[in-house]
C-alpha cells in the first residue's frame, strides 16, 4: 500500500521509543521506504542500529554526521523535503516546544523545518507534563500551523501515573500514516455516508431479533473513502469491529435508529452507501419484562420497518449518488435489478449468500466484484 512512498520517522527521548521499531517494521512490510531520525536522548531507549537493520537505511542523529555521499544533498534538507509523510513519535514536550517555536538545533528539528509533507505528531509523556498549559499551548500552535496531532492514549504510564500520555498502539500509528498517503485524496471535499452491520430489534429487555452481518463490508468501504480524503460518516449497528480512524461514527441499534441517523447525514452527503443489513420487520410490541417460557408454541407479531433505501431514493438530492446492497439466495440478478429500479438507486451491489467466499462474516466478497448493477446496465 505504500510502495514508492518515503516515510520519515522522528524518534525522541521517551520511554515508548522502543515501540517505534515495530512501526518501522510494519511500514517496510507495506513496501514503504523508511528513514529514521533520532534525537540523542532517544538512543538511551533504543539503538540506531535496530532501525538501520529494519529499514536498511542510515539513521541520522547529528546534523553534522555526514558521509561523503551525504555532502551533495545535505541530509537534513533532503530527508525533510523528500518525505511523503513524517511521523514524530513519541514526541516529547521538548521537541514539541522546539518545533512549535521554530527552533532547529538538532538533526530532527532541522529536518522537520523545511518539510512540506503531512507531519504527524504524537505527544507521549507523563500526564501532568502533558496537561501543563505551556505544552498544551505548543500543541495548539502546531495544530494552527497544519500539523496533525495524534492524541495519546490513556492508561498506566511507565512513571506510575495513570492517565493520558501513552503512545497509541503501533497499528494505529501506521493507520494514521496510511490515512495521509496510502491513496491520492481525489475525494477531498466529498461527504460519504456509509451504513454497516446488523440492527437489533428488541423483543424484551433480554432478547433481540437480528442477523448475521459482521459489518466488515461497511467498515472497509468507510476506510477506503477516508483514505481517499473524503469526509466519512459511518452509521454502524452493533459489531465487534474497531472503527476506522478519520471517520465519524454514529452507533445505533435498531432499524429506526438507522433510519434517523442515515437520513439526517444524507442531507449533506454526496454519496450514500447502504451496506448495513437492516431488519425489514420489528416486533409490534416490546415487553417491559423478560418474556417467560410457557408450554406450547409462541407467535411474535411483527410490523414493517421504514425502508431506508427507498426513502433515500425518493428524496435524492441533485448530483447525489446512492448505492444499495442486495443479499439473495436465488434469482440474484433479477431480484437485484428490480430493487435498483424500485428504490431509485444508482447502483446495487448484488450478493449471493450461496456463493463460497461471499455473504456474511467473511473477509472476501466474490459476488460483489462480479455482479454490480447500475442503471446504465439496464
Amino acid at each position: 500500500m505504500l510502495e514508492g512512498k518515503k516515510i520519515l520517522l522522528g524518534v525522541t527521548g521517551g520511554i515508548a521509543a522502543y515501540k517505534m521499531a515495530n512501526v518501522a517494521s510494519m511500514l517496510v512490510k507495506l513496501h514503504a521506504e523508511v528513514h529514521v531520525v533520532m534525537t540523542r536522548n532517544a538512543a538511551h531507549f533504543i539503538t540506531p542500529q535496530t532501525f538501520e537493520v529494519l529499514t536498511k537505511n542510515k539513521v541520522y542523529m547529528d546534523t553534522f554526521d555526514e558521509t561523503p555521499d551525504d555532502a551533495a544533498h545535505v541530509p537534513h534538507i533532503s530527508l525533510g523535503t523528500g518525505a511523503d509523510c513524517i511521523l514524530i513519535a513519541p514526541a516529547t514536550a521538548d521537541v514539541i516546544g522546539k518545533i512549535a517555536n521554530g527552533i532547529a538545533d538538532d538533526m530532527l528539528t532541522t529536518t522537520v523545518l523545511p518539510a512540506r509533507c503531512p507531519i504527524l505528531v504524537c505527544p507521549s509523556m507523563n500526564g501532568y507534563m502533558l496537561e501543563n498549559p505551556i505544552v498544551q499551548d505548543n500543541i495548539a500552535k502546531l495544530k494552527r500551523f497544519g500539523y496533525q496531532i495524534i492524541e495519546p492514549s490513556e492508561g498506566y504510564l511507565a512513571c506510575g501515573y495513570e492517565g493520558k500520555g501513552k503512545l497509541p498502539k503501533e497499528e494505529l500509528l501506521v493507520e494514521e500514516i496510511l490515512l495521509q498517503v496510502a491513496h491520492a485524496h481525489d475525494m477531498e471535499g466529498k461527504h460519504v455516508v456509509v451504513s454497516a452491520g446488523p440492527t437489533e430489534e428488541p423483543l424484551d429487555p433480554i432478547r433481540v431479533i437480528t442477523n448475521h452481518s459482521s459489518g466488515k463490508m461497511g467498515y472497509a468501504l468507510a476506510k477506503a473513502a477516508a483514505y481517499r480524503g473524503a469526509k466519512v460518516t459511518l452509521v454502524s449497528g452493533p459489531t465487534a469491529l474497531e472503527p476506522p480512524i478519520g471517520v465519524e461514527i454514529k452507533k445505533i441499534k435498531t432499524a429506526e435508529d438507522m433510519y434517523r441517523e442515515v437520513t439526517a447525514a444524507a442531507e449533506t452527503a454526496d454519496i450514500v452507501v447502504m451496506a448495513a443489513a437492516v431488519a425489514d420487520y420489528t416486533p409490534a410490541e416490546v415487553a417491559d419484562q423478560k418474556i417467560k417460557k410457557k408450554d406450547g408454541d409462541m407467535a411474535i407479531p411483527l410490523k414493517r420497518t421504514k425502508d431506508i433505501l427507498l426513502s433515500l431514493g425518493q428524496n435524492k438530492k441533485e448530483g447525489q449518488i446512492i448505492c444499495g446492497f442486495s443479499m439473495e439466495t436465488e434469482n440474484l440478478l433479477q431480484n437485484s435489478s428490480a430493487k435498483l429500479t424500485k428504490k431509485n438507486a444508482d447502483m446495487i451491489c448484488a450478493n449471493s449468500l450461496t456463493q463460497e467466499g461471499a455473504g456474511y462474516q467473511v473477509d472476501t466478497n466474490i459476488s460483489i466484484r462480479n455482479h454490480i448493477e447500475t442503471k446504465a446496465d439496464l
